[in-house]
């Protein structure tokens, strides 16, 4: 059972919250938390910033754990783990959010400075706004209302507010659950809110195996004018992306689970080759996403991949090399009857009144380290999906709705399960 009183008190405070969102987006947003391989300096400033916040909550457990990286000047990258009280101690809701953001890219595309917070209207404009500003945002508009209302909830509110999540975790969530597994419980419940859809339906709960693959053609460089002197390596990189379009042909199997339901064979980044129209070059770079349905073995693809350059190889007189930038293998999906999905599933349908539906997606998030541990994990927030986008979005009222579906986990008894 859930205490309605209870609840209707908390919800009641979050309508309340608009300015503190806007607030802590403006604050978060002026501090970039670039990792050093997007030229940053980590996430030193904004954990600061995090854990002030949580103090002046109220949070008396806070343990930052640094994790040693001599590419930032401070010399560590910083991983917060804050936990509110619940009435019982010996299950989690962990709600895990991570520091860093990426590059602005472009200043041309934007309409609005990246870094500094813009406010239209139900609309916030800035760098991290959605990813991942609105997950840690309303995670601490739930704990603000259990605050201001004296409320205590069921079972303990835990946050993992993580660096690195945007440029592998090994400084963040990889670390934490290698050389920290007091942290987890196989009885808590994992929520990430960095992946979902504008209107809060989808709960992600699998994901496809990732394999990235770069192809180097070598030829040999001659004049434009005299093409039989050399081996055009850009022509026989054309007709090899061309031919691994054939790739679909032999792994056509449709999942419905997954958005899109197929595995899917995209030709992505080109390199550059030579500077001038008049050259033939001997050298052509470029790479292929591939997001392989976890039914399939990626050593299949692997090598039908290397069958196919094979035969442009010999066809075109190249030597093909072929390395793998990202060979990110599945992780075991979570149940749909596991106790995180029907549990978020039930507060989605009382708060938002919509029946949530499980799904798979081909991104990738830091649900699957938790996965690979065995830990059932659920993705959701309300986004409207505009992630590493320029004039990347977040709607206040999303983030207030979302602390309402979290503050309604907090106040189920985890022993209490009714199917979605």
């Amino acid at each position: 059972m859930t205490d309605q009183n209870a609840l209707s008190s908390c919800l009641q405070q979050i309508d309340e919250y608009r300015q503190s969102v806007i607030d802590m987006q403006s604050r978060l947003v002026a501090i970039p938390a670039l990792g050093p391989e997007n030229g940053g300096q980590g996430e030193k400033e904004k954990a600061e910033f995090v854990e002030s916040e949580l103090k002046r909550l109220g949070i008396d457990e806070i343990e930052t754990i640094r994790v040693p990286d001599k590419r930032v000047q401070c010399g560590y990258r910083p991983n917060i783990i804050a936990r509110l009280p619940g009435k019982r101690r010996d299950r989690t809701l962990w709600i895990m959010a991570h520091l860093d953001v990426v590059p602005a890219g472009d200043p041309g595309l934007w309409q609005t400075n990246p870094f500094e917070l813009t406010v239209d209207g139900d609309r916030l404009i800035g760098r991290g706004v959605e990813d991942n500003h609105q997950g840690l945002v309303s995670a601490l508009m739930a704990v603000k209302a259990f605050r201001a209302t004296a409320t205590q909830p069921e079972q303990d509110l835990g946050l993992a507010i993580v660096a690195d999540e945007e440029t592998g975790s090994l400084f963040g969530l990889h670390h934490l659950l290698e050389n920290r597994s007091d942290l987890f419980g196989t009885d808590d419940w994992i929520i990430v809110p960095d992946a979902g859809d504008p209107q809060g339906r989808f709960i992600e709960v699998a994901e496809k195996t990732i394999l990235w693959i770069r192809f180097h053609l070598r030829g040999k460089q001659c004049h434009a004018s005299t093409p039989a002197q050399g081996v055009n390596a850009h022509r026989a990189a054309a007709n090899l992306i061309v031919r691994l379009d054939e790739l679909h042909r032999f792994f056509d199997r449709v999942d419905p689970v997954f958005d899109p339901p197929t595995t899917t064979f995209e030709p992505t980044k080109k390199e550059s080759n030579v500077q001038n129209i008049n050259t033939i070059p001997g050298d052509d770079v470029f790479y292929l996403d591939c997001r392989i349905l976890p039914s399939y073995d990626i050593k299949k693809v692997e090598a039908k991949v290397k069958e196919i350059s094979s035969q442009v190889q010999k066809q075109f007189g190249v030597e093909i090399d072929i390395s793998f930038p990202q060979r990110a293998v599945a992780a075991p999906p979570t149940a749909k009857d596991a106790p995180v999905v029907q549990a978020l599933g039930k507060a989605i349908r009382e708060i938002k009144g919509i029946q949530a539906e499980t799904i798979g997606i081909g991104g990738g998030t830091v649900a699957a380290h938790f996965r690979e541990k065995g830990f059932p994990t659920a993705v959701w927030s309300t986004i409207e999906d505009t992630a590493h986008q320029p004039n990347e979005v977040s709607l206040i009222s999303s983030t207030l709705e979302d602390a309402q579906v979290f503050t309604h986990l907090l106040l189920q008894n985890p022993d209490n399960r009714r199917l979605l």
